[in-house]
């Protein structure tokens, strides 16, 4: 089943074109990675997709609902099922890892919000049933045994694994995870990998920003890249490796060995 289907993309800011016709098509289950030089528009084309920037142009089709994402607000997107992680960081540092991710869960409550400041057994219930998924998805992350920690005295590698928990507390169906790896060390990276296969065993389709390669040609059912904003390729992985107008625009020697 086709979860995520685009047509051709723009957006400019300014006189700069940073999607210029991008798009894809993401199938339930997958992990799909979207690969490119800096600048190439990967992480525009998430804020595209996840109501951050508006498109110029070009249609976001969201199949479960047969609904358009385009020019939705980034909650909306959320509720409807599509949760992301970000290149920099965003927790808050002085709260527990705990409510790092109980909080994040509230993004798809549609209880009022009045509601939440009465004190009855539906509420005391529905907060106890998100305490229990977070410690569920701190467990999933190993993060589990410092629950009660606050964020910011995780280590960086650590605080990646606990993003990833909050954007999963949203319970979506597709999690776009924008360079997790990025200043990881190899041992990281390597468990950081782990984390993403488990993920979808879980249950989780994962589009992924990633310019660690080895990781991206491991795990990737399919790879598209993009180039000046505008997908030049898609293919799985010894198809992208051997592509030559790939090899040019981003892999070079290193990628074709």
């Amino acid at each position: 089943m086709t979860l995520l289907q685009t047509s051709p993309l723009v957006r400019r800011f300014g006189g700069v074109t940073a999607l210029n016709g991008a798009e894809i098509s993401i199938n339930e289950g997958e992990i799909v990675s979207l690969i490119g030089p800096n600048g190439s528009g990967k992480t525009t084309f998430f804020n595209c997709l996840t109501g951050i920037y508006p498109p110029d142009s070009g249609e976001i089709v969201w199949r479960p609902g047969n609904c358009h994402l385009e020019g939705l607000p980034p909650h909306k997107v959320t509720r409807l099922g599509v949760a992301r992680t970000f290149q920099n960081i965003r927790l808050f540092g002085g709260m527990s890892l705990l409510d790092n991710v109980m909080l994040a869960g509230q993004a798809t409550d549609r209880r009022p919000a009045l509601s939440n400041f009465l004190i009855t057994p539906a509420v005391k219930h529905s907060e106890l049933q998100r305490q229990s998924q977070a410690m569920d998805l701190l467990d999933l992350v190993g993060l589990s045994n410092r629950a009660l920690e606050p964020a910011g005295s995780l280590p960086y590698g650590l605080q990646r694994r606990l993003e990833i928990a909050r954007a999963a507390a949203t319970r979506p169906k597709l999690l776009l995870l924008d360079e997790p790896c990025a200043g990881l060390n190899p041992q990281e990276i390597e468990s950081l990998t782990e984390l993403i296969s488990t993920l979808r065993t879980r249950g989780f389709t994962i589009l992924l920003i990633e310019h660690a390669m080895q990781i991206v040609m491991r795990i990737s059912d399919r790879i598209v890249v993009f180039d000046a904003g505008t997908k030049i390729a898609e293919g799985i992985p010894r198809e992208i490796q051997e592509n030559p107008r790939v090899i040019n625009a981003y892999l070079g020697v290193e990628g074709h060995a």
